[in-house]
């Protein structure tokens, strides 16, 4: 299996960090499917001994009905094992494969441009605290106006065209969607973890967003943005921040990712890590 990558830095040498390590989410996997198979093996396995357990105080030699008999039952118990463990190890989608394949084909795409779009162009535009490209990027698109309710699709494809390359319009609202499938009735612990991650990447692109707006002057500080205080930040304070944001929001992106492969079928590609 894929790991997610060693990390990548930032120009300034101390805002270097290597991304965190999801492998806890899969011991956690494999701790549950551990104590399902052994369940099976528990019991396969007591059966098995009592089926070559003799009569007691009997030595006599077996005869070759019993020789047979036991063999058989061998070798069933033996592929009651092998399936107990196949199944208990085969990833269980509420909705359906056929579904799991639909949301796949409709909603990865945008989470795979995403995260290209993250570690070329946005890590550009950080690096080199270009703030309208900033928060182009990170921009939601403009409330529904008079106008695009004249427009046969309400204006949808006018608004979606105006949202940043990496904003919840685009990215994450699909992330979130995608994390969604993995549920049904009752909300699954890796749909949870999905959007955790959703979660704390939608606090980084907002965060993004309001520091190029401060920059720009387009926005006042306001109740203390990244606990600097009411005073307006440097651009040097407010790119720092920024880059900090970005290093966080690398991380949760390679979890997510890490998490959406994890019992993954194998017709359908992994997602890359960033």
């Amino acid at each position: 299996r894929s790991r997610p990558a060693k990390g990548y830095s930032l120009a300034p040498a101390s805002y270097r960090q290597t991304y965190h390590n999801p492998a806890p989410l899969l011991v956690l996997v494999m701790k549950v499917l551990s104590k399902v198979s052994f369940g099976f093996l528990a019991v396969s396995y007591s059966c098995v001994v009592g089926a070559f357990q003799l009569s007691s105080g009997s030595d006599a030699p077996r005869s070759a009905a019993q020789v047979e008999s036991r063999k058989d039952f061998l070798s069933t118990s033996a592929s009651i094992i092998t399936g107990a463990v196949l199944v208990s190890s085969q990833p269980a989608y509420a909705r359906g494969r056929a579904t799991l394949e639909q949301a796949y084909d409709r909603y990865t795409p945008r989470i795979i441009e995403g995260g290209k779009f993250y570690k070329s162009e946005l890590y550009g535009a950080i690096s080199k605290s270009n703030w309208k490209a900033i928060q182009a990027a990170t921009a939601e698109p403009p409330k529904k106006s008079k106008e695009d309710r004249a427009l046969k699709d309400g204006g949808v494809a006018k608004r979606a065209a105006l949202a940043g390359e990496f904003s919840n319009a685009r990215v994450l609202s699909a992330m979130e969607l995608y994390a969604a499938t993995f549920s049904d009735s009752s909300i699954t612990p890796k749909t949870k973890a999905l959007k955790a991650e959703v979660e704390t990447l939608r606090e980084v692109v907002d965060g993004m967003n309001k520091a190029a707006k401060i920059a720009l002057g387009e926005e006042s500080v306001g109740g203390g943005l990244f606990g600097i205080g009411s005073k307006k930040p440097s651009t040097s304070e407010l790119s720092k921040q920024v880059q900090e944001l970005y290093i966080k929001g690398g991380n949760a992106y390679n979890a997510y990712v890490f998490a959406a492969n994890d019992g993954l079928p194998l017709q359908l590609n992994k997602l890359p890590f960033l």
